[in-house]
């Protein structure tokens, strides 16, 4: 790869519309494309409230229409819509490079961003220092990834399908010893012990969250321990990463998947829950990267199945991505209804960078750029008729 081009490239990219024409005039052309208005009545159309607008967006990217959202100089009619207008037209494309990618690239490639003193940045960041987490925005199991709306438009019902299907794919039953990795707030530790019996160990490197999941899974055969992957101990029948390998990092994933082969018992099952690219990347979001999730990056079909070769066996694929825009869009609700409840704990401009994280998302799963794939693997050797339920 040539850094060199490619940095030159981006600030080629970067100034190039400002040379041709006033940055105003260049992005309302640009949204032309995607059949958006300034000031318009249309779903998809925004308010400018800041001339400023338009140049941060040209020079900044991703990021400069984040933070700039954040900073109430454009409103639009429907966030999430208009963000999926955006991606459909591919608007990306023309402000695809600037220093923020450019920089974000460069880390990606000379760096590990997901090292084990770096992984813990998303665990202080996003997990310990949120209040916003889980009551103000999730279900009674605190599920913080993509719900299962199978014959239902009810969240909650929707997270305890969701459950449900992970634990009936894992074939979990009262004799197994199961660990999930990234538990989270317990939820699925507590659903599979409330209702299949087994023992869960969970293991997480947020000290928030081990704290409420130990409380919350009292009195169940559950054991909740601050843990790094990279530090685990002991065999299991079942393992379970759900809304985990987003933090992992593309440098990182045969290193995970070897850890949870070496645990794993020889007729064990392994299923991985996880956002994914269509695309392989080697760098996030810069928003997200600065506001959300610290070094996360989502993995590609390509990059998991190198990641795997040799060490597990792929059963079964089921993409749920469609399912993540009601889970999105139910979460909004719950964060517009329970904000009064936190209002006292933050700023407008925190309540606008959740409404546009929760918003652009929904419009990012709603274009097709991101999906949802639940994958069962079983160690290499191991043969077996598996047909997953759905």
């Amino acid at each position: 790869m040539d850094i060199v081009k490619i940095y030159g490239s981006a600030l080629e990219s970067a100034t190039m519309p400002l040379q041709h024409s006033s940055s105003e005039l260049f992005v309302k052309k640009l949204l032309q494309e995607a059949n958006i208005r300034v000031g318009g009545d249309q779903p998809q159309d925004i308010h400018v409230h800041d001339p400023a607008f338009y140049a941060r967006v040209l020079t900044e990217g991703s990021l400069g229409l984040g933070e700039s959202y954040m900073d109430g100089q454009w409103d639009a009619n429907q966030l999430d819509v208009c963000i999926e207008r955006v991606i459909r037209a591919n608007l990306e494309r023309h402000v695809k490079w600037n220093r923020h990618t450019v920089c974000a690239l460069l880390q990606a490639i000379f760096t590990n961003m997901q090292s084990k003193h770096r992984s813990k940045q998303v665990a202080e960041k996003h997990y310990d220092e949120s209040g916003v987490l889980p009551e103000a925005l999730l279900d009674p199991y605190n599920q913080y990834t993509c719900a299962y709306f199978d014959e239902t438009d009810d969240l909650n019902e929707a997270q305890q399908k969701k459950l449900d299907l992970i634990c009936r794919k894992l074939q979990l039953k009262d004799t197994d010893r199961v660990l999930d990795i990234g538990c989270g707030w317990g939820g699925f530790a507590k659903f599979a012990a409330e209702h299949y019996g087994c023992h869960v160990t969970g293991i997480s490197i947020s000290n928030e969250q081990i704290k409420y999941a130990q409380e919350f899974c009292q009195g169940l055969p559950v054991d909740i321990q601050y843990c790094d992957y990279r530090d685990l101990d002991g065999k299991y029948d079942k393992v379970l990463t759900c809304g985990m390998v987003e933090h992992v990092g593309p440098k990182n994933y045969r290193r995970l998947l070897q850890t949870i082969c070496d645990h794993l018992s020889d007729d064990g099952l392994y299923l991985l829950h996880t956002i994914g690219s269509n695309t392989s990347l080697s760098a996030g979001d810069p928003f997200f990267h600065k506001y959300i999730f610290p070094n996360g990056i989502l993995p590609s079909l390509e990059q998991i199945d190198r990641a795997r070769d040799g060490l597990l066996t792929l059963h079964d694929v089921q993409n749920l991505g469609a399912h993540y825009d009601p889970t999105l869009m139910a979460w909004n609700e719950n964060f517009k209804r329970n904000w009064p409840s936190i209002a006292n704990l933050y700023d407008e401009r925190f309540r606008r960078m959740y409404e546009y994280y929760l918003l652009s998302n929904a419009g990012g799963f709603r274009a097709g750029s991101m999906q949802l794939w639940q994958m069962v693997f079983s160690k290499v050797g191991h043969v077996m008729d598996y047909r997953g339920p759905r």
